[in-house]
């Protein structure tokens, strides 16, 4: 059964399991009634970050027109562009083991495309979850639900997983930003 976090809660993935090599990151969610004329179009995107926070390139940052990291560590699977259907809504591959010595975490996003001019926030989104699992055995380890009520944000950090003592950990971050990707790649540093 997978651990179900809260917001600022921190578990290894690891430290039970020391074999792991392939996780698969998924984020999903939906809309809450919304009829403004335009699709919602949701983006989840990684960035591989140094002991900084910072990006050590512009490659660090993989998104859907940058899918795959030059490492091979990290690749997007695909852009869902409406969010429909059940299940995850994108899901990011990770291969721990080709995670480069420089990087000492990974952030996930979701941002909302084009948020601005289609007037669009993370207030008209519900039941947005992350969860990690196990790509060996299919199982899900960690899943945690956001819940959180954001208004105006255009963009949300939703979590990230890191090394520390050895291990691969996962934190449930939520937090929100306005600004979008936009924003977020001035944050970690990418040149958009």
């Amino acid at each position: 059964m997978a651990v179900s976090l809260s917001k600022g809660q921190k578990v290894s993935l690891t430290k039970d399991n020391p074999n792991l090599k392939n996780i698969l990151v998924g984020l999903g969610w939906d809309l809450k009634r919304y009829d403004g004329g335009y699709d919602f179009d949701l983006d989840a995107s990684a960035f591989l970050l140094g002991a900084n926070g910072k990006v050590t390139s512009d490659d660090d940052f993989v998104f859907y027109n940058q899918p795959k990291h030059p490492s091979g560590a990290v690749e997007s699977l695909g852009d869902n562009r409406t969010g429909a259907g059940e299940g995850d809504d994108e899901q990011i591959k990770i291969d721990l083991s080709k995670v480069p010595a420089s990087i000492d975490k990974i952030d996930f996003t979701v941002t909302i495309h084009e948020a601005k001019e289609r007037n669009q926030t993370f207030g008209q989104v519900e039941n947005s979850y992350i969860r990690v699992v196990d790509e060996a055995t299919g199982k899900e380890m960690v899943r945690y639900e956001l819940g959180e009520d954001f208004s105006i944000e255009t963009a949300v950090v939703v979590g990230e997983i890191y090394r520390k003592n050895g291990e691969w950990r996962f934190n449930a971050i939520g937090a929100g930003f306005e600004g979008g990707l936009a924003a977020l790649g001035r944050n970690y540093g990418v040149n958009l």
